[in-house]
């Protein structure tokens, strides 16, 4: 299995500036990345950003660097400046490893992409897990993800989709209604190359604006974007400071055991 992570690491984030550099147990936050990148199957691992600081740390650490634009309006953008800096050829099949998921498990970045290449018919490829509880359901920053029965996407919502009309209807919103496996979203991607280049010439569509969800412009387009249940739920990104205590606890207890 052939694939290529990219893990793009900016330094401007509105809610934690220089956020890949932070300290996390004596090392930046990107190298937990990248180290979790390489337990992975990847053939290349690459870290793109537009900060020579992050750039000068990932090669102590031993990494690939690519320097991209500060002006990409999304992650996607990024991704294809890559592999068109670096002459990808369009068969080829990348990760997105997102740098602020020092706790991603090695074995969904393989399912990722084994799950793309397994589906020739696909462009892209993504995972979501279960949703347990209400307040997830209702909550715009769980991205609700609703597939057909083949594990292709229908449509990505920040709305609790499909809607439980009944139940909500009679006021049932203590626990889970019944009747469906609603999936939450999980923001891993795996694309192929022919997709990324073609995906930065369309116009952004108006339910990506609407919905402030990117992948909908594929969706638009009429791209594939293949869907499995991932085999290890991956623990708390880092949005902020509290997210990365959080992340610093778990993995003080994983050294203790």
């Amino acid at each position: 299995m052939a694939f290529t992570v990219v893990i793009p690491a900016r330094f401007a984030s509105t809610r934690f500036p220089g956020k890949p550099l932070v300290d996390v147990l004596g090392k930046p936050m990107v190298q937990h990345v990248y180290e979790r990148a390489l337990e992975s199957e990847a053939k290349r691992i690459i870290i793109a950003t537009d900060h020579e600081q992050i750039a000068e740390v990932a090669a102590g650490f031993g990494a690939e660097v690519c320097m991209t634009s500060a002006s990409h309006q999304s992650g996607t953008d990024r991704l294809q400046e890559v592999v068109s800096t670096l002459g990808f050829d369009d068969s080829e099949v990348v990760v997105n490893v997102q740098g602020d998921e020092p706790l991603i498990p090695p074995r969904i970045i393989n399912q990722v992409a084994k799950n793309l290449i397994e589906h020739a018919d696909a462009g892209i490829a993504t995972l979501s897990e279960t949703i347990h509880s209400v307040d997830s359901l209702i909550n715009p920053n769980v991205v609700k993800v609703v597939c057909d029965e083949a594990g292709r996407a229908l449509y990505f919502s920040r709305a609790a989709m499909p809607w439980p009309r009944d139940a909500f209807m009679q006021g049932v919103t203590a626990s889970m209604p019944s009747g469906y496996a609603w999936q939450r979203h999980i923001g891993l991607y795996a694309y192929r190359v022919s997709l990324l280049n073609d995906f930065v010439t369309w116009p952004v569509a108006a339910i990506e604006t609407t919905e402030s969800l990117e992948q909908l412009r594929a969706l638009w387009k009429g791209v594939r974007i293949q869907v499995a249940i991932a085999e290890e739920a991956p623990p708390t990104g880092v949005d902020t400071p509290d997210d990365l205590q959080r992340v610093i606890e778990i993995l003080q207890a994983k050294s203790r055991t």
